[in-house]
């Protein structure tokens, strides 16, 4: 399977999956014209890499200075696939990362944790 890479636009974050170290991140701002057609390409990815991933620690980095609300349930989807992976036996770890006096995020991050069981969900502060 081939690494799945996007870079950042002014209104894109920048993606990176991994395959072959099982690091994955997403990073930048996130506010798209379509949230469900930018997104897509990667939740496709994403299943195809889940079903073959069986066995292995799998680490997501969630670093989003800015999103709507379009990419926040983009966001959720991208959460509950990785805690329907989990609680299936996948070892995955989110950590949220958010810099310290960016409130929203953290609070956004705290959100999003409350809503999954299986996977371990890491809210990651930086200065």
């Amino acid at each position: 399977m081939d690494q799945f890479v996007v870079e950042a636009t002014k209104s894109t974050p920048r993606i990176n999956l991994n395959p072959a170290t099982h690091t994955h991140e997403i990073a930048g701002e996130s506010y798209p014209e379509n949230s469900l057609s930018f997104y897509g390409p990667v939740f496709s990815w994403l299943k195809q890499y889940l079903a073959d991933a069986q066995g292995k620690a799998i680490k997501f980095s969630m670093d989003i200075l800015y999103f709507n609300s379009s990419s926040s349930k983009v966001f959720m989807e991208l959460f509950e696939l990785l805690d329907t992976a989990a609680s299936s036996g996948a070892s995955i770890a989110v950590d949220w990362r958010y810099h310290e006096e960016n409130e929203v995020a953290l609070e956004c991050g705290e959100d999003f944790m409350e809503e999954v069981e299986s996977l371990s969900f890491n809210l990651v502060s930086y200065s």
